[in-house]
């Protein structure tokens, strides 16, 4: 397998307790340090495309992500409300003061530093791949072989979409087609337009349910840290990482992640 940690930053993690409110999208309100300074406003700009840590339940924006990010702005004693808008959009938002920061399970990789600065880590993700039943591709490895040229679906600016580029269309194991959500990936593959899809576990798993005749390989992809980006030198950081740190140790970050993530 090739160098799929090289992005990521280790990050040791306790898990803990849960707390509830969810936001819906709204307008922009101020920059994230001009919100922190008046205690009003913290605005999470996400992706509501992937489930459980993001997605829609009625009007509202739901998920692992979405109470962690309202259970932090509860102990900054600040209002919460969630954006949604293209993953791809979530880091320019942050950058530009649109948004107070971004959580929609996103790995720390060298790239993003270079624009935005990263809490400490909530939890861990793993990269899969989606095939159609009775696929040629049986095993991560066969993405790599030789003469290998598959298709593969990516959801655009996802770490995903990074691992493909690099890893299988960078040296010319295939092509990466570019999807503005992972639905729509998965949707071509079941279609036949590619051969298999590389996203986060949970969404496969999801997505697996939903359309008969996928599988997700045994063989893991990559395994990373999710953390919330922060504009770069933001005094959020400090706090949201204090918060954060009494929440994985009181309990409820863990009690979230359960409550959406059943023990395999």
């Amino acid at each position: 397998m090739k160098k799929f940690m090289k992005d990521l930053l280790a990050t040791t993690m306790v898990f803990a307790m849960a707390t509830s409110l969810v936001g819906c999208g709204g307008s922009t309100e101020p920059a994230a340090d001009d919100a922190a300074a008046t205690g009003e406003t913290l605005i999470m700009a996400t992706n509501a495309e992937f489930p459980p840590y993001e997605f829609y339940e009625g009007s509202d924006v739901v998920g692992i992500d979405a109470e962690i990010g309202a259970a932090i702005a509860e102990k900054l004693g600040m209002d919460f409300k969630i954006e949604d808008m293209a993953f791809d959009s979530i880091i320019p938002a942050v950058t530009s003061g649109k948004a107070s920061f971004g959580m929609a399970g996103m790995t720390v990789t060298e790239d993003r530093l270079q624009s935005v600065d990263f809490s400490d880590s909530y939890a861990t993700g793993v990269q899969v791949v989606i095939v159609k039943e009775g696929s040629d591709i049986t095993s991560v490895d066969d993405l790599f072989a030789e003469g290998a040229s598959h298709v593969v679906g990516v959801q655009t600016g996802t770490t995903g979409d990074i691992y493909a580029t690099d890893d299988i269309e960078g040296d010319g194991f295939g092509t990466v087609e570019r999807f503005p959500k992972g639905a729509d990936a998965v949707l071509a593959l079941t279609q036949g337009k590619i051969d298999c899809v590389v996203i986060d576990n949970e969404p496969a798993k999801e997505f697996v349910a939903a359309n008969e005749g996928l599988v997700i390989l045994d063989t893991e992809y990559a395994v990373e840290d999710y953390a919330i980006c922060l504009a770069k030198g933001s005094e959020l950081t400090e706090k949201i990482n204090a918060a954060l740190a009494e929440l994985i140790a009181d309990g409820t970050v863990q009690e979230i992640i359960d409550k959406y993530i059943s023990a395999e």
